[in-house]
Formats: C-alpha cells, sequence, structure tokens
C-alpha cells in the first residue's frame, strides 16, 4: 500500500520535470509536502483536450461517479494492480482516466520480526536515478449531489514490492517509466491486457530507515524535512542502496 508520501518543492521543478503546464496555483506545494495523506487534494499530470500535460488538483481518494456520496473516498486511496480493470470503483478510471502522481518518495513500515515485540520500523523509499517517480494513477470525477460541486479524485495504483523492497513490505506503488508517460496518459488507449503490462515492480529505488517520529506522520501537522532524515538502524533493518 501507500499510505503516506512526499513531493518536495519547488512546484517550477517537478513542473519541468514533467514539462507540464500549471492550471492552477500550488503555492502550499512550493516549500514541499513530506506528510502528504489522504483526503489532501494533490497535484497529478493529465493530458487535456489540446494533448498538452497540465498540472491540475485531485483530492487523494478515489470518488467513483456513482457514488451517493463522498466517504467511500477513504477507502480508496490505493488500487490493487491485479484487479484494478476488473473492480466497479476503479475500472472504468483504469480504462479511460488515467493520471501520474509526481512523488519524491514514499513511506513504509517494516514490521518486526515474528515474537518481537518491537515497532515498526519506518523507512523512506525514492527513486536511484530521478529526483521525481511518476506512480501510476487512476481517476475519476464526482458531482456532489447537493452542492453542486465538481471533485476530481485520484488512486494510486500498487504492485507486488521490488526484491529490493521486499523485506519492508509486501506492496508498493506502481511507477510508470519516462517512455511511457504520453502512452499511459492517452485516453485513447483502452487495451486492457496492454495497460495491465505497465503494472510491475520498479527495480531502481533506494530506501533508508528514518525515525521513529515518523509514526507522527499519522498526524497532518507534522511536516518537515526532518521525516526524511536517516536514522540509526535497528537489529532488524536492512538499508537498500
Amino acid at each position: 500500500m501507500c499510505g503516506r508520501y512526499v513531493l518536495e518543492g519547488p512546484v517550477s521543478r517537478y513542473q519541468q520535470y514533467f514539462d507540464a503546464k500549471l492550471t492552477e496555483s500550488f503555492d502550499d506545494f512550493d516549500i514541499g509536502r513530506y506528510n502528504i495523506a489522504p483526503t489532501m487534494t494533490v497535484p497529478v499530470v493529465r493530458i487535456n483536450r489540446k494533448e498538452e500535460r497540465v498540472l491540475i488538483r485531485h483530492r487523494w481518494g478515489l470518488i467513483p461517479s456513482w457514488a451517493k456520496d463522498a466517504s467511500i473516498a477513504a477507502k480508496l486511496n490505493n488500487a490493487r494492480g491485479e484487479t484494478v480493470h476488473e473492480k466497479p470503483s476503479f475500472r472504468t478510471g483504469f480504462k479511460r482516466f488515467r493520471c501520474l502522481i509526481p512523488a519524491s518518495g514514499y513511506y513504509e513500515w517494516q514490521a518486526p520480526p515474528k515474537g518481537s515485540k518491537g515497532k515498526k520500523q519506518p523507512f523512506y523509499i525514492s527513486p536511484t536515478d530521478a529526483p521525481f517517480f511518476a506512480m501510476a494513477g487512476v481517476c475519476d470525477h464526482w458531482t456532489d449531489p447537493i452542492s453542486g460541486e465538481l471533485i476530481l479524485s485520484t488512486a494510486i495504483i500498487t504492485t507486488e514490492p521490488s526484491p529490493q523492497l521486499a523485506h519492508i513490505h509486501d506492496r508498493m506503488p506502481v511507477m510508470i517509466a519516462r517512455d511511457d508517460w504520453n502512452w499511459w496518459l492517452d485516453s485513447k488507449n483502452q487495451n486492457l491486457s496492454d495497460l495491465r503490462k505497465s503494472i510491475h515492480p520498479d527495480q531502481k529505488v533506494k530506501a533508508w530507515p528514518v525515525g521513529f517520529s515518523v509514526s507522527g506522520v499519522g498526524k497532518n501537522r507534522e511536516d518537515s524535512s526532518n521525516l526524511i532524515v536517516p536514522s540509526e538502524v535497528t537489529d532488524f533493518t536492512v538499508i537498500v542502496r
């Protein structure tokens, strides 16, 4: 799963990296966000009608177009890659409304050995050869039946971990390679068999343990670069480089 991630600023840096136009202000992301959580609005990259890449805000936590209310989003921040093409909540988005979710890295928690009473060890995971991940996302569009507000939302597609990360957690976000960005974003690409070939673990990752204060990542008020500072290794952690 992916329950928290990081997007380091300034906005101009990932705007340039993804070669995307700004459609609205992202001032709240300009200094970087180190504790992005479900239900927050986040920058995603999509293709507009002119076939241009654009940065646009989406709520993290999918609200299907047919949902009665927005509460369903709390359960739909991640979509399993093995079933994303067939689950009612995700299958339309996977076929027609895909996006890239820029991230500098994400957090995952390693369980202690069986029988141990130790705490889960938090890790920070980031790309080895690029400043950002392009996490695969599915999107949908929902209109609030009471207010009439249109809400754009997204979920991160996950898959089994790369071998380097298997000891930390049994899931990781799907990353889309740069050469496949336009192909992934193009809504005309609706061949499910071809799309599913993009769902595989990323081998180019590095990870390091971070302080147990990252348990405070569960508190939205915690948000600083201190959260990704390497910590001392415990007796059961393994660093991936």
